[in-house]
């Protein structure tokens, strides 16, 4: 492996791991850190190892914010000012600037598959690596003394892109069964292979995952998602028996044919509109709506002889309350669970182009809110790049065009500088068909002239139109609205061009 490259590492992580050292202890840094910075990548979080215990930690850091965590001997060292200190409460520490400093420890058995019955602080760094969940993870590196520890040879495996777990795979997950969604989670960032010996753990020893906490599941699995490759580490979910212990729902789409234009089952066409939203850089909520909008087809999934084809009546509906149920276990925030239950329910309005309307449009767009049309637009997108279809088709090209055309705001007399009000309050016109005229008539010379679009200019033409007699006036107006109808149709136009669809 390359040397680490000690300019990755911020001045006050260095300064960290030296206090300590000064003060007669051992400090490295460790896990995940000294992992990335082997791969040439730049480390997002600090975690320092020693042999120091949790209350001397806090005595060398007197001087600066810390966090006790007792429970693991874990102290938190804040990179703050005095001044800075003071305004941070010990709950809510800057997480974005920090350093977490573990005393060596080693853990007694894990019987309930997710905490150590026990914690015993160690004196010997290679205690505290033994404990530790996969080779890559169990490097420390002393950036004082420039010294790599590597005793489980996790350097080789980062170089071989494996994951292996230290010592014994059974041991490791049984102690945590979360290690092994880890496990999966690193391989889909990573792009490295899980070890056979690994992998054969993970899948003997599935069904301890039914002890871990949704919170540190959701976690887990939202990493995943969020990465460049979530339809493999999803994937890898279902293969490894994990799946249903996460998301049983998606395993009843395993084998669930649909035919006619869908060339795979619910299972797969799921995964393939879950990568396109990855591939097109879309949100989570879009991933998420993605990987559930199909959820509920095999429940709703019914074979028509006469056709020769499977019918899915409703499967949005049942798919909608089948997604509320998976987001409310998984414990997602409220507002991830509302819109992406709401996208799944909405996600099958398409219909025929010839035969929809504004007006259906407008339905949909009050259904999602406007604020959330083009997310909606981004879900169908993957649905249908999911059944392997082009991306952009003139289906949703129209579609587009009509959102666009319906959320646009129409060229109308709203859009002068002057109104209705303002001629009654401080014109002293009273309300009739003389004020609707010469309010289009203003219209249409701010068409041709929108730098007269200013209050004093509209108060001193209106004084003018205000002379003309009826006949004139509104001869002016009529003109006026039909400058506005052609405006708009001019508008609508260049809508249908930039989308390439016709009337």
């Amino acid at each position: 492996m390359e040397n680490i490259d000690k300019s990755q590492i911020p001045p006050f992580v260095t300064r960290v791991t030296a206090r300590i050292q000064d003060a007669g202890f051992e400090a490295y840094l460790v896990g995940g850190c000294v992992r990335d910075m082997l791969m040439g990548q730049r480390p997002k979080d600090w975690d320092v190892t020693t042999n120091a215990r949790p209350e001397q930690v806090e005595e060398i850091f007197s001087d600066i914010k810390t966090v006790n965590e007792n429970a693991f001997g874990t102290v938190t060292v804040l990179n703050m000012s005095p001044e800075e200190v003071a305004g941070v409460t010990r709950e809510t520490p800057d997480l974005n600037n920090q350093v977490q400093v573990t005393t060596y420890r080693s853990e007694g058995r894990y019987t309930d598959s997710r905490h150590p019955d026990s914690v015993s602080y160690e004196t010997e760094l290679e205690k505290d690596l033994e404990r530790r969940d996969f080779t890559m993870n169990a490097i420390a590196y002393d950036p004082i003394k420039d010294i790599l520890k590597d005793i489980f040879d996790g350097q080789t495996d980062i170089k071989d892109k494996t994951i292996r777990t230290v010592l014994y795979a059974d041991d490791r997950f049984k102690e945590d069964a979360l290690r092994m969604l880890r496990a999966v989670r690193f391989s889909t960032t990573l792009g490295f292979a899980i070890s056979h010996e690994t992998l054969s753990a993970v899948t003997s020893n599935a069904e301890l995952l039914a002890h871990i906490s949704m919170e540190r599941i959701r976690d887990e699995l939202f990493k995943i998602i969020d990465s460049d490759s979530p339809a493999f580490g999803v994937d890898l979910l279902q293969k490894t028996g994990l799946l249903k212990y996460v998301i049983p729902e998606l395993e009843d789409g395993v084998g669930c044919e649909q035919k006619g234009a869908h060339i795979y089952d619910v299972y797969q066409h799921l995964l393939h509109a879950l990568q396109h939203a990855a591939d097109k850089g879309f949100s989570r909520e879009i991933r998420l709506t993605a990987l559930f909008h199909d959820v509920g087809k095999p429940a709703t999934r019914r074979y028509d002889r006469s056709r020769d084809k499977y019918t899915f009546f409703g499967h949005e509906v049942v798919g909608a309350r089948m997604t509320r149920k998976i987001l409310d276990r998984l414990k997602v925030p409220r507002e991830t669970e509302e819109l992406v239950t709401n996208l799944v329910q909405n996600h099958m309005f398409f219909s025929d182009t010839e035969q929809i309307t504004l007006s259906a449009v407008r339905r949909i767009i009050q259904k999602v809110k406007p604020e959330h049309i083009w997310e909606l637009m981004e879900v169908r997108e993957c649905d249908r790049v999911g059944m392997k279809k082009a991306e952009a088709p003139y289906r949703l090209r129209k579609y587009h065009a009509m959102i666009e055309e319906t959320l646009r705001d129409p060229i109308s007399v709203g859009q002068l500088k002057i109104d209705g009000k303002y001629l009654m309050e401080r014109l002293h016109m009273k309300p009739g068909p003389r004020m609707g005229w010469i309010l289009h008539a203003l219209l249409e010379e701010v068409l041709e002239n929108p730098a007269l679009n200013t209050v004093e200019q509209l108060t001193e033409r209106v004084k003018d139109l205000d002379e003309l007699e009826d006949a004139n006036l509104k001869k002016l107006g009529e003109k006026g609205k039909e400058k506005k109808e052609e405006a708009n149709e001019e508008e609508v136009g260049k809508l249908r061009t930039k989308h390439k669809v016709r009337k």
